[in-house]
């Protein structure tokens, strides 16, 4: 059996040129580029003329384990297979480093249960790029992902105004505004960095207390577009 290796790959978050010189080789090389949704991926690869083959990849249901090994459901069992085959796989994300917020973690996983090769290809992450422009103390913080939708919203933010450490976490155009209303009538006393649209061209970064920055997209509905990244702390 010849085993070879699943690379991951870091992509930029929005502006093409955000990405490597090691991740354009890799994706260029690669018998088979592993995506969230391919559609998006295209784009980067028509950019840079990369012709490998793309296959989709999306979050996967609880997985099932049958004597210690992890039962793999049919398209994580073909991923593997084709590492087993011989073929160098790069996993990447719609934007930034696999496995954070995704489900690269579960091919990943799988891939070392197997003892295949997982090699990193670092580079742009958007929780990394707003804590370089935050200003604040980050030798420590906590990452959250993403809220939940409805079921545990309230609790998930009473552990964020509870943290002695700041808090990041994204957060999508269709639920910031109503976070952040509930972040308000907690009265908490915390400070937000929000970063909206990085490295992209609407790119900003507001700063303030929460009243502040409710207040800010109140006043500017138009700019409640978007992807976010938040820090409270």
């Amino acid at each position: 059996m010849d085993i070879s290796i699943l690379y991951i790959v870091a992509t930029p978050i929005g502006n093409l040129e955000d990405i490597t010189f090691r991740a354009v080789r890799a994706l260029g090389e690669v018998d088979l580029i592993v995506c969230e949704d391919t559609r998006v991926t295209k784009r980067l690869l028509d950019h840079y003329g990369i012709e490998t083959q793309s296959t989709s990849f999306y979050h996967l249901p609880r997985r099932m384990k049958k004597g210690g090994a992890v039962k793999p459901v049919p398209k994580l069992a073909f991923l593997i297979e084709e590492l087993k085959s011989g073929k160098n796989l790069a996993l990447v994300t719609d934007a930034g480093t696999p496995g954070i917020s995704d489900p690269g973690n579960q091919l990943v996983a799988a891939a070392i249960a197997e003892q295949i090769p997982v090699i990193p290809v670092p580079g742009v992450s958007a929780v990394t790029t707003l804590a370089s422009v935050s200003g604040i103390d980050l030798s420590e913080f906590v990452f959250l992902g993403f809220p939940p939708h409805k079921k545990g919203r309230e609790t998930f933010f009473k552990r964020v105004v509870e943290f002695s450490l700041p808090v990041m976490f994204y957060e999508s155009p269709h639920r910031v505004l109503k976070n952040l209303e509930l972040l308000q009538k907690m009265e908490t006393p915390k400070q937000v960095i929000l970063g909206r649209e990085l490295t992209k061209m609407f790119e900003e970064i507001v700063r303030g207390t929460v009243s502040e920055v409710l207040e800010y997209f109140q006043e500017n509905p138009g700019k409640v577009k978007g992807e976010f990244v938040i820090i409270i702390y």
